[in-house]
């Protein structure tokens, strides 16, 4: 049943993004830009979210709304654990603010959904050009925090089985102290219910917790890399501490007494 559900999932999202896609890039070919297009692609992302909940038996449940930043203006840098493409589509649709995304430039050549990615205001970087590609990460996302749209970032680089921990990267804590913006950790049980790179999704719940805003102003790309590392993997253990071995018991005090001769 897993597998006719995850097939059904799968049909739903290719045939539901083609309309979406060609939606958006006819709106651009009409001089639409920015926010218009960005509810459109929004839309395509809830259309999938609810399709999982309802064909999938996927649940979110999500706590620390209250501790995003409050106003129109008001900049965040969103450093969230990755564990599958579900929290990729979920995170525009939870947010008060749009997300710009910073993703490789291979995307872009994804049929209907890159071509529409391609079209957003989101940031597409060349990995194999690192300097380069952080000037461009900086310069555009300083432009797009003014317009009052929010940096998400994956600090591990890439989708991390359940349970395991990558490198955490310091780009987006790079990125946070050039523009001063607070960085928000985010930790995301997507695992339990859609593994990285598998086919099979599973009924179940999705753990969201977001965390309190970090100030970035004064600190250091690696320091400040440090505290949201610790916090995510913190966090993701209370939220999932079945994935995680417990930590060997430490061994019992030895309360026996030698006698010399």
């Amino acid at each position: 049943m897993a597998f006719l559900r995850s097939v059904i999932h799968l049909l739903w999202m290719g045939i539901t993004v083609v309309p979406y896609a060609l939606t958006i890039m006819l709106g651009t070919l009409l001089g639409v830009r920015g926010l218009p297009l960005y509810r459109i692609a929004r839309a395509w992302l809830s259309l999938c979210i609810s399709g999982a909940r309802t064909i999938l038996g996927i649940r979110v449940e999500i706590s620390g709304m209250e501790h995003l930043p409050q106003g129109d203006n008001a900049g965040a840098v969103l450093l969230v654990k990755h564990q599958s493409t579900f929290e990729t589509f979920l995170m525009p649709t939870i947010m008060p603010h749009p997300l710009a995304y910073v993703f490789k430039k291979e995307l872009l050549y994804v049929p209907f959904f890159g071509w529409a990615i391609g079209r957003l205001d989101m940031i597409h970087i060349d990995r194999s050009q690192r300097t380069q590609a952080f000037n461009k990460v900086v310069q555009q996302g300083k432009d797009l925090l003014a317009k009052g749209i929010w940096i998400i970032m994956f600090p591990e680089g890439t989708r991390i089985a359940r349970g395991q921990k990558g490198q955490y990267k310091t780009g987006g804590t790079r990125l946070a102290i050039d523009t001063g913006a607070p960085v928000i950790p985010i930790a995301v049980t997507s695992a339990k219910v859609w593994p990285r790179k598998a086919f099979i999704k599973r009924p179940g719940v999705v753990d969201v917790s977001i965390g309190q805003p970090i100030s970035s102003v004064g600190r250091e790309p690696d320091e400040l890399m440090r505290e949201v590392e610790a916090w995510i993997e913190a966090e993701m253990r209370r939220l999932d501490p079945g994935a995680y071995p417990q930590a060997p018991a430490a061994p019992a005090a030895d309360t026996t007494t030698q006698s010399g001769k």
